[in-house]
């Protein structure tokens, strides 16, 4: 099983204050204490439990981490003297935190509402468990949080599969997509997608907020696909399964014809397969593209029409996985050796 290595945070951070202000936030979070630093960054999605920084354990600590003090941690607190309390707070306040949470309701002592108070950390508290507190955090950040890029091109969900056109200025991206549409499939986005990762490996695409539910076609203008063709003609974020490019046919491209190419392009260091599709005067490329999108559905089956048929090929030319002949050719591809068994008989020849 391949494990995709997240790609680095995106430099964008998150100001505990606009934490706090976000209206998709769900827990009921208010400062007890440490205001001053409302203004700190948060630049990492993942919550820490820091008990054990309260005795002077360190290591692994994360200041742009949200730091949470659960019930156990309190109790822990708690049950220390006065000393004992102002020690560990200064143990752990002053790593230069971006933010403590206290849950479950509970009050902090006073020797840490003082040292948050005094470093400027903010302190806050919430009703709620530890594990719901993290769990809506880390919904939330994930979110806010989240490595982005754009990309020029068009987005559409086809068979639940979503596909990326793209290829220069004027080849007919959004007419084939228009065509799509038509068909029974939805638009995700025309002209700039924006696309956001989430873990773990996979890369979802939507539409800029100004551009939502419209496309462009050359003649008509800008149209809005959801008033044309109503609310199932239009999918607002879609997880990018495949990439089309589209190319004016050269005489002298060179185009898989069997199936067996598997080019990778990475999107947010997530490799999505590529495919190359000429255009032509007179060729279907919506359809083409439709059957691409099926084509994707059988390989995420488990499915490889094509290397099926090579096999077929080998097995009726004997060979096999004992040939001492390579079955696979540069770059891993099967081969299909020739021979003179092979070649189709002369004209007049019997076979």
């Amino acid at each position: 099983m391949t494990v995709y290595e997240p790609p680095p945070v995106d430099p964008r951070p998150i100001s505990v204050r606009a934490l706090l202000d976000d209206p998709a936030l769900e827990i009921q979070a208010r400062v007890v204490a440490g205001a001053a630093g409302l203004d700190r960054e948060i630049r990492h999605p993942r919550i820490q439990k820091s008990g054990l920084a309260m005795v002077g354990h360190r290591h692994g600590i994360v200041p742009s981490r949200i730091q949470v003090l659960g019930e156990t941690e309190l109790s822990y607190a708690a049950a220390l003297p006065p000393d004992g309390q102002r020690d560990a707070a200064e143990k752990l306040f002053s790593l230069g935190l971006t933010c403590v949470v206290v849950t479950c309701g509970g009050e902090p002592p006073a020797a840490f509402r003082e040292l948050a108070e005094r470093t400027g950390t903010p302190l806050l508290t919430c009703p709620e468990r530890s594990s719901s507190a993290i769990t809506a955090l880390h919904t939330l950040l994930d979110e806010r949080l989240a490595p982005r890029t754009r990309e020029h091109g068009v987005m559409v969900d086809i068979f639940e599969v979503g596909v990326l056109l793209q290829g220069p200025s004027g080849i007919g991206k959004s007419e084939c997509a228009l065509e799509l549409v038509m068909r029974g499939h939805r638009l995700v986005a025309d002209d700039v997608v924006e696309f956001d990762y989430r873990p773990p490996g996979v890369v979802f695409g939507a539409a800029a907020p100004l551009l939502q539910y419209h496309i462009e076609v050359r003649g008509l203008g800008i149209l809005n696909i959801k008033d044309l063709y109503g609310v199932t003609a239009v999918r607002e974020r879609k997880r990018l399964d495949l990439v089309v490019q589209l190319e004016l046919e050269r005489e002298d491209g060179e185009y898989d014809r069997i199936g067996l190419d598997d080019r990778r392009r990475e999107v947010l260091g997530v490799p999505v397969r590529e495919v190359c599709v000429p255009v032509r005067p007179g060729r279907n490329v919506s359809a083409i593209i439709e059957i691409a999108a099926r084509n994707e559905l059988l390989r995420q089956a488990g499915h490889h029409p094509a290397a099926r048929f090579v096999e077929r090929i080998e097995a009726g030319l004997g060979v096999g996985p004992s040939s001492s002949e390579a079955p696979f050719g540069p770059g891993g591809a099967p081969t299909v050796p020739t021979t003179e068994s092979s070649a189709p008989p002369a004209s007049g020849e019997q076979r």
